[in-house]
């Protein structure tokens, strides 16, 4: 049974096919605190060492059937025990049989006939090591758990603006994901959907996307069209993005009273609208990429749209396949548009979750974040 976490005291897994050898280190470590496992083969201590996660591991080279270089080589290739410093303790002395120890993934190589203190001296700086390396990581992962944190709350909910009507899945691949979406009331009855694609997947994104929902809370309203707010924003991220960055954004403004969709495009991927009655439509306006050229130019497309319509909206990490299954991005996109067609009679939330799934599947390796965001007239 793996320890709980108020026990912190350091476990050791001792391994040597002589009882002998394994009765003097028991001794030696528990005199000076430790916790102690022992056993004489190698298949055992990879059972233990999997079943009991220990800080350490003090294994013999010369056993029968499995020796130590080989039980090392399969406690690496587990991500269970991959991690678990492994000190090779052999009567072997040559400089070969010590380099082989540490080429299979040993940290340290003491020679038999073994001293007590160098045993425990090796073993602290190991632990050391050990639990320096956990605490860097725990803090690594807290900081980057904040970061996914602030960038997450800066993501507005369905249940947040319900009369805006819509519904997201988000999937980021890293804490601080590139890909962002933004929902905004601009008066009436009328909303902003958009939704973007931060060129990189690096912490830098996050600054980057807190960047575009200020622009985008202080650009779109009533008094300027989406062409023009998109313009005024992308004067401020060339002033601000470096190295090749840039952002790609769909933006759709729905006057729901009206019944007008407006939709321009910034160099993203085209968005599916499916109508009440089941007829699909992929509206694809021109537009430049925002964060590159400092005079840049948007299409604009005026789409009249009634109750039950719905569109679509994505990053690009959506229509190029998962695992091993790649394609083009036509060959995605007509795949997203039959997708949503088939799920049209499902509530939106639903269908958004559906869509998503019968793309990206469950559990598969991806290689970009993913949003699928769908509005409802």
């Amino acid at each position: 049974m793996a320890r709980t976490v108020k026990d912190t005291t350091p476990r050791i897994l001792i391994v040597d096919d002589e009882p002998l050898n394994i009765r003097l280190l028991d001794i030696v470590l528990k005199k000076n605190g430790y916790r102690t496992l022992s056993c004489t083969s190698g298949p055992t201590a990879r059972a233990l060492a999997a079943e009991h996660s220990p800080d350490l591991i003090l294994l013999d080279v010369l056993m029968p059937d499995e020796d130590g270089y080989a039980t090392c080589e399969l406690l690496k290739q587990h991500s269970q025990t991959s991690e678990i410093p492994i000190i090779f303790i052999s009567a072997l002395t040559d400089t070969s049989s010590k380099v082989r120890g540490l080429e299979v993934g040993g940290v340290d190589f003491i020679s038999k006939p073994f001293e007590k203190a160098e045993v425990l001296a090796r073993v602290k700086v190991h632990l050391k090591l050990r639990f320096t390396y956990r605490a860097l990581i725990e803090a690594q992962a807290q900081r980057l758990a904040q970061v996914q944190d602030a960038q997450q709350a800066l993501l507005v909910l369905p249940s947040e603006l319900p009369e805006a009507d819509f519904a997201v899945r988000f999937e980021p691949i890293l804490e601080a994901g590139g890909d962002f979406y933004d929902v905004l009331h601009v008066g009436g009855t009328i909303f902003d959907y958009i939704v973007a694609d931060v060129s990189g997947h690096d912490l830098g994104t996050s600054y980057i996307t807190s960047a575009l929902k200020a622009l985008l809370s202080q650009n779109c309203n009533l008094v300027n069209s989406p062409a023009e707010s998109l313009t005024m924003i992308n004067s401020v991220l060339c002033r601000i993005l470096s190295g090749g960055t840039h952002i790609t954004a769909g933006f759709a403004r729905l006057d729901r009273e009206r019944g007008i969709l407006r939709y321009i495009n910034a160099g993203h991927p085209a968005p599916v609208l499916v109508r009440a009655g089941g007829e699909t439509e992929i509206p694809q306006p021109s537009g430049d990429i925002l964060g590159v050229f400092d005079s840049v130019w948007f299409e604009t497309l005026e789409i009249a749209v009634q109750p039950g319509d719905r569109l679509f909206m994505y990053t690009d990490g959506l229509i190029e396949g998962f695992g091993d299954e790649k394609m083009t991005r036509e060959e995605g996109l007509a795949r997203l548009a039959a997708t949503c067609e088939a799920h049209r009679t499902l509530p939106l939330i639903q269908a958004v979750d559906a869509i998503h799934e019968a793309l990206a599947g469950v559990g598969l390796p991806r290689g970009d974040d993913t949003i699928l965001l769908a509005l409802e007239v």
